[in-house]
């Protein structure tokens, strides 16, 4: 397999897109955290430190997404430089990792779109239990 210098760089407006996402969903997590945790200094409510769990899973989650994201960038940068140079296998090798990494990231992803809901049902077992199941 010949590895051109265009081929690694395809995934740059990809890992931007994603970065921007991720970005977004730590700044909207940081703040309904920050939220969380002074209703629960005022209240400690049981229910609110669950919550409070559930978007520390996440957050982590967006951590290791960034991580890997930022891996298979930098990784993406190496394989366009050993293109350049010419190192036809130390290249493909730089690549695949990239694409490794994004493929965990997007892994990650999905798992903490999958949980994202838990907040949520946290909150409506919470009323299912005060007003009873629905009929």
């Amino acid at each position: 397999m010949t590895l051109e210098v265009s081929t690694p760089a395809l995934l740059f407006p990809a890992i931007s897109l994603l970065f921007l996402s991720y970005t977004n969903r730590f700044l909207h997590l940081s703040a309904l955290i920050r939220n969380l945790h002074s209703d629960w200094l005022e209240k400690g409510d049981a229910l609110l430190r669950a919550q409070i769990d559930n978007l520390r899973r996440r957050l982590d989650l967006i951590r290791t997404m960034q991580l890997f994201g930022a891996i298979s960038l930098l990784l993406c940068v190496i394989s366009m430089l050993t293109v350049i140079a010419r190192y036809q296998i130390p290249a493909v090798a730089t690549f695949c990792s990239a694409l490794i990494l994004m493929a965990l990231s997007l892994g990650c992803l999905i798992y903490e779109v999958w949980i994202s809901g838990g907040a949520l049902r946290i909150l409506l077992n919470a009323v299912e239990e005060t007003c009873g199941p629905k009929s």
